[in-house]
């Protein structure tokens, strides 16, 4: 039984994570931005994420995608810890407001 309830909360979390990445990789995609080049100046350290791969397949061009707030991206990465991502995230929304 607690077994079960476990790998239901590894399953809702990867598929959150997932999710997360997705607004990420769209938010990217809205912006003119590689999602990949973004997520490795994060995390230069990293090898290719799989999942950022998986997830950048699902997007859509920016015409058909509803926008994403900037705030929101910034919201989503930090529930998940992603604050290296977010900071770099943050570093882009600046660039772009000068």
């Amino acid at each position: 039984m607690k077994k079960d309830l476990e790998n239901k909360i590894i399953q809702n979390y990867e598929r959150d994570e997932g999710m997360m990445i997705l607004v990420f990789a769209q938010w990217c995609v809205n912006h003119g931005l590689d999602p990949q080049e973004i997520y490795l100046k994060a995390y230069p350290t990293q090898e290719k994420n799989p999942l950022l791969s998986q997830m950048i397949e699902l997007t859509v061009p920016k015409e058909e995608a509803g926008d994403i707030p900037d705030q929101t991206l910034l919201n989503v990465l930090s529930l998940f810890g992603n604050e290296d991502l977010a900071f770099v995230v943050s570093g882009i929304i600046e660039q772009r407001k000068d």
